[in-house]
């Protein structure tokens, strides 16, 4: 997600690489030493940061010690928009990719960023950014459209792991997951146990998986509980690049885009979900 937003901004102008491809879970990534030279000869390195790369971060407070320009970029969200849910041990969401207007505020740490790289094209960066802004903000406004269709009270979202709180705060979701906001550890009994009972509770029809999280959970989740699996998520990743897909309204969209994964992630969510 953070690559896409990047290169939205950088263009042709500033070669940008991103470490972290389709399906990777970031809370698990290992740097390679193919990673470490990447990082060593880089201008700038760029990272969600609310410590979404657990493994990375003390690579990245490594590499800024030697005099790097090393951002977090979601750290610029001012911490009154923070969540602080009670079983993230005292320390904020990091996924705030989930809600393209809180998405939008990591703009401006990447516009500053690559200016103070390449000054000579700050008008370019500039403008690219303020496009950027638009289209998150119309993303936006058509998912509030499109989750409208969905009642009230069939707005349960039900994951692996406890991705989607900035989701479920934007459209109006009661969001429960079957892990907590990591994906180290994975999920015991008495958590399954909670997911079902509440299933069955709220007579939830559809669950679903991620796309960077194993499904088994899940998938027990829906043979002991009757829920269907509605479909499969993206949460801490994007899908393939040039893997193309239509919705309803015959919009098509590639995956491999922030643009895509959203649109992907609230259709996957509306029709599963609709009565």
């Amino acid at each position: 997600m953070l690559t896409d937003l990047v290169q939205a901004i950088a263009g042709e102008e500033i070669q940008v690489e991103g470490l972290m491809g389709p399906g990777t879970d970031p809370h698990l990534y290992k740097p390679t030493a193919r990673d470490a030279a990447s990082l060593s000869q880089a201008q700038a390195i760029l990272y969600n940061g609310l410590k979404l790369e657990g493994k990375m971060q003390d690579l990245f407070t490594q590499m800024a010690k030697q005099g790097q320009l090393v951002v977090a970029v979601a750290e610029s969200i001012p911490p009154d928009q923070r969540l602080h849910p009670s079983e993230f041990e005292g320390h904020p969401d990091p996924h705030v990719w989930l809600d393209p207007q809180l998405w939008a505020l990591c703009i401006e740490p990447v516009l500053h960023t690559l200016t103070q790289i390449a000054p000579q094209h700050e008008a370019l960066f500039t403008s690219r950014a303020k496009s950027l802004h638009s289209e998150y903000q119309k993303l936006h406004t058509w998912g509030l459209k499109r989750i409208d269709e969905l009642p009230e009270n069939s707005r349960v979202l039900i994951t692996s792991h406890d991705a989607f709180n900035y989701f479920g705060k934007a459209y109006a979701f009661d969001v429960i997951a079957v892990q907590g906001i990591s994906t180290v550890t994975e999920a015991g009994l008495a958590d399954i146990t909670r997911v079902i009972d509440t299933i069955k509770e709220k007579q939830v029809r559809s669950i679903f998986v991620e796309t960077s999280v194993s499904a088994a959970a899940i998938e027990r989740i829906s043979k002991d509980s009757g829920a269907e699996i509605g479909g499969q998520l993206f949460s801490d990743a994007m899908g393939i690049p040039g893997t193309l897909e239509t919705d309803t309204q015959g919009t098509t969209y590639d995956l491999g885009t922030y643009e895509g994964m959203f649109r992907h992630n609230v259709n996957t969510i509306v029709d599963a979900l609709l009565p």
